[in-house]
């Protein structure tokens, strides 16, 4: 059974920074691309960034330029180093990846939640 656990969530003050990262288990033969989408109270999930397995990125407009997504594809890792936060990133961060075992399928980890506030 294939898992994606969410790590690095928090509660940090405007204009601070955390890291997240999402890591991948189970039996697959291989990961292909790997993002961060989030989710606020209210609204839809949105996309945040994400990362081809050779490593080329792309970034949500309100992100780009404070946010920097990379993988490590020998630890099946994501990670989104967020920077510069601001109060509209409060939102639950959850990881997807592309997944091939049988098929080629979606798997999403159970959120972890950042809180932007003073």
């Amino acid at each position: 059974q294939v898992r994606l656990v969410e790590s690095g969530g928090g509660l940090v003050q405007p204009g601070g920074s955390l890291r997240l990262s999402c890591a991948a288990s189970g039996t697959f033969f291989s990961i292909n691309d790997m993002g961060w989408y989030r989710q606020a109270p209210g609204k839809e999930r949105e996309l945040v960034a994400t990362i081809s397995r050779g490593g080329n990125t792309n970034y949500a407009d309100s992100v780009k330029g404070r946010f920097t997504i990379s993988r490590d594809n020998a630890k099946y890792t994501v990670y989104l180093q967020m920077s510069s936060l601001k109060p509209e990133d409060t939102a639950m961060y959850y990881c997807n990846a592309g997944i091939l075992w049988t098929a080629l399928r979606d798997y999403w980890g159970q959120g972890t939640q950042v809180t932007v506030s003073s």
